[in-house]
């Protein structure tokens, strides 16, 4: 099929009226969670995720891609009016967006995300059309080797790029691969770690461990930080931009949107990365930037859409190659997964229903998106002084339900509770998530992998670098772990006396 083809098709699978209602749940599930302050994608994707076993495999992807892209249009309404970030990828527009509405203007700002979103979400949505056919077609030239090269780089990546400690995400990351290696071997069927349990034997599921490490715990962290926010009153009459903030808002969304969407394609990058580079390139090319952070629009119109079509690019190493570049991706991947569906190369060859209604079905939810967020602001400020002490007891209710529901086992639960426990202490003592989830997803495909290649070249470790492409990645992966350390090196030399 041509492009053509394959979009009347994909809107043909993602229009069906249960496909269609799964979008609209998703995101406004995703706008609800992207509004409520100490929720996110990830948390919200955790605990839906046993929801999606009783679903189709299109329709569950559908629904859980929309809570994603959902998310992010929620998340700025927060930022503009409580200047607290719904979602994590928002940080940056309460700089401006609360500046704008502290001046009266919190209907352009709320106007300007929503279309500079819906726009970037678009431009998105055809990058990934038009870029994830031929990189599948080329990804089927992948073997083992190649395979490797590209988990190492994405291991590397996802540390380099980690917050603070890269030691701390370093040592998250081997921990999520030990994880991995419990239950049976993948080559020779023998036990791991599973010490005579039979729950262990068949290794760690991924819904108790990311709704513990991201649902439970956050319910933790957030009754013990006590949130409490005070929404900012003002008139939100006016959402419709005037002409002169179409006019200054036009080129950052255009480069937001670029910046956004390139970005999201690499390992590690995420919604998050973007908008801190989009916000920053718009600062420096600006003839006023001694004024951003006081109210201007641009700096809600280039971040909102630089996140908006970053979880478009996520989409396409996940749907090409199976490679999840973030941990929401992650658990995208936990819902494949458990439909017996494997992204990657041959997913538009062997399940095109899937692989082209869910890229179809953004179309169809950016489109939702826009109707939702305008009209219920007034909806989603009453939304937010919902006392916290409600939400979260039926949050955790809602964890405890659903992960007893995968499988009918009970020791789900208490996995469940192990990891929301090490979660929260992990947020405390800052070790990021993120490293170990995906290292626990991609561990065992790493390690067949590796296996797969000695075994094939008959113990040659050198197999890695016989290859151009696992070579190319593995050498990358190898400078972006010595580039600090040269880095510091040349900074103790002392420069020479003139």
């Amino acid at each position: 099929m041509d492009l053509w083809q394959s979009m009347v098709y994909g809107f043909s699978v993602s229009l069906e009226p249960y496909n269609l209602f799964s979008c609209f749940m998703g995101v406004f599930i995703g706008t609800l969670i992207g509004v409520l302050p100490g929720l996110g994608p990830v948390a919200t994707m955790s605990i839906l995720l046993p929801v999606s076993f009783k679903m189709t495999a299109t329709s569950a992807i559908i629904m859980m891609a929309g809570i994603f892209y959902g998310a992010m249009y929620g998340g700025s309404t927060t930022s503009i009016l409580v200047n607290i970030p719904g979602e994590a990828a928002s940080v940056v527009t309460c700089l401006d967006g609360y500046q704008m509405a502290r001046k009266g203007r919190a209907g352009p700002a709320l106007g300007i995300s929503a279309f500079g979103s819906f726009i970037a979400g678009t431009f998105g949505v055809l990058g990934l059309m038009v870029l994830a056919p031929p990189l599948a077609a080329l990804a089927l030239q992948f073997g083992p080797p190649e395979i490797f090269g590209i988990l190492i780089l994405s291991f590397t990546m996802v540390t380099y790029l980690a917050g603070k400690s890269k030691l701390k995400a370093v040592a998250m990351a081997i921990f999520g691969l030990i994880l991995g290696t419990v239950g049976l071997d993948p080559m020779i069927i023998t036990p791991r770690f599973s010490y005579g349990s039979v729950t262990l034997m068949d290794g760690l599921g991924l819904v108790p461990l990311v709704m513990g490490l991201f649902g439970v715990s956050e319910v933790f962290l957030n009754i013990e930080q006590k949130i409490k926010q005070d929404v900012f009153q003002t008139d939100l009459k006016g959402l419709w931009p005037n002409k002169e903030d179409w006019k200054r808002s036009a080129l950052p969304i255009t480069r937001g949107s670029l910046l956004g969407f390139f970005l999201g394609i690499l390992p590690g990058i995420g919604a998050i990365i973007p908008t801190f580079i989009s916000y920053g390139l718009e600062k420096r090319i600006s003839k006023h930037p001694e004024k951003f952070g006081t109210g201007m629009i641009e700096g809600v119109a280039a971040p909102e859409a630089a996140n908006n079509a970053a979880t478009a690019g996520c989409m396409v190493p996940l749907l090409t190659l199976g490679i999840p570049p973030n941990v929401v991706m992650a658990v995208l991947i936990g819902a494949f997964l458990t439909h017996g569906v494997q992204p990657g190369p041959l997913l538009v060859k062997e399940h095109p229903e899937i692989f082209w209604g869910v890229i179809t079905s953004m179309y169809t939810g950016n489109a939702m998106l826009l109707v939702l967020n305008l009209p219920l602001i007034g909806l989603w400020v009453r939304l937010l002084k919902v006392p916290y002490g409600i939400l979260f007891p039926l949050i955790l209710l809602f964890c405890l339900i659903g992960v007893y529901s995968v499988a009918g086992n009970p020791w789900d639960i208490v996995i469940m509770l192990v990891f929301a426990v090490l979660g929260y202490l992990m947020k405390r003592f800052e070790y990021e998530a993120a490293p170990l989830v995906l290292a626990f997803v991609l561990g065992r495909m790493a390690e067949e992998s590796v296996r797969q290649s000695l075994v094939l070249s008959r113990g040659d470790l050198l197999v890695f670098f016989k290859h151009p492409i696992s070579s190319v990645a593995i050498l990358s992966a190898i400078l972006l772990i010595v580039s600090p350390l040269i880095l510091g090196w040349l900074k103790k030399i002392p420069a020479k006396p003139r």
